[in-house]
């Protein structure tokens, strides 16, 4: 399953950058993961200060 980022999302953008594929974008409340081209890598919460992004 792909990756979804929680309500503990503070909107710092560390996900967007270690995306290798570019799934993340700003949405209007948090980042958002386009779970479609998520491909389950991880990166992104294992540089997220809080911990938002959350495998499903």
């Amino acid at each position: 399953m792909a990756y979804k980022i929680t309500d503990a999302c503070i909107s710092c953008g560390a996900c967007q950058g270690e995306c290798p594929v570019e799934a993340i974008s700003e949405g209007a409340d948090k980042y958002e993961i386009n779970p479609d081209l998520c491909v389950e890598c991880g990166a992104c919460e294992g540089v997220c200060p809080v911990g938002a992004p959350q495998a499903e």
